[in-house]
C-alpha cells in the first residue's frame, strides 16, 4: 500500500550504505512481504516471521516459506491473553477495537483464541537465533507495536531500521499513538525518518538508530 515510504527506505538505505543482514518480521500473515525483502537483498532464510494465528502460520509453512513461528509478542512473558480474530483476518489484535469499528465499518471480530504471550527477547533466547543477524524490524501488529518494542530492549541494540505500523487515532481502544512510539524509541536513539498515514489515521513509519 505504502509504495512511496518502501521507495523512500530503500533510497534511505543505499545513500546511507546501511546493509541489511536479517529481518524480523511480526504480524506476518501470509508473509506476503516477501519481495519487500527481496529489494534488500535479502534471502528467505535471512527473514524470522512471527504471527499469534496458528492458521496462518500452518498456511505459510505448507507454502515452503522458512522460520515461521507461532507466538503472541507483547510485553510480558507467558500471561494468557484473549487474541481477538477478526473475518478479514489481518485487522485481529490483542486490543478490542475503538475507532476501528467507524473507519472500517465491514470488519469485526468473529472469535477470541486464549493463547500465552512472549517477550522479542525471550523468543530470541528459547529458539536459540541470534539477535544481531536480524538489524531490520518490521511490527505489524494492530496497536500492540510500543507493547513489543518494550519486551525487546535487550535485542533493540541490534536493530538499525525499525519499520513500524502507526496510529494517530485510537484505532483499538488503548493502544499506543505514533507520539508514544516517537517517545519510547528516542530513549533507545532512533529518530523518525518518514510516515505515510492513510485516510483512516494509521499508517506506517520507519525509524533509523542515530
Amino acid at each position: 500500500m505504502f509504495e512511496r515510504l518502501h521507495s523512500n527506505l530503500y533510497d534511505f538505505l543505499k545513500i546511507n550504505n546501511i546493509i541489511i543482514t536479517g529481518a524480523l518480521h511480526i504480524g506476518a500473515h501470509d508473509c506476503e512481504e516477501i519481495q519487500f525483502y527481496e529489494k534488500m537483498d535479502l534471502q528467505k532464510d535471512d527473514i524470522i516471521w512471527i504471527d499469534a494465528l496458528e492458521s496462518k502460520v500452518k498456511e505459510s509453512i505448507n507454502k515452503g516459506i522458512p522460520n515461521v513461528y507461532h507466538a503472541m509478542i507483547t510485553d510480558e512473558d507467558n500471561k494468557e491473553m484473549s487474541f481477538n480474530v477478526s473475518n478479514n483476518v489481518q485487522s485481529s489484535s490483542i486490543y478490542e477495537f475503538g475507532t476501528h469499528l467507524q473507519e472500517h465499518t465491514w470488519v469485526h471480530y468473529v472469535d477470541k483464541i486464549i493463547q500465552k504471550s512472549i517477550t522479542v527477547d525471550t523468543f530470541f533466547k528459547i529458539n536459540n537465533i541470534d539477535a544481531s543477524k536480524y538489524n531490520f524490524w518490521n511490527f505489524d501488529i494492530q496497536g500492540a507495536e510500543l507493547l513489543a518494542l518494550k519486551g525487546a530492549i535487550n535485542s533493540i541494540k541490534y536493530a538499525k531500521i525499525l519499520y513500524l505500523e502507526v496510529n494517530e487515532k485510537e484505532l483499538y481502544k488503548n493502544c499506543a499513538l505514533i507520539g508514544d512510539i516517537d517517545n519510547f524509541l528516542e530513549e533507545y536513539h532512533f529518530r523518525r525518518v518518514d510516515t505515510e498515514m492513510s485516510v483512516h489515521g494509521w499508517g506506517d513509519a520507519f525509524y533509523v538508530r542515530d
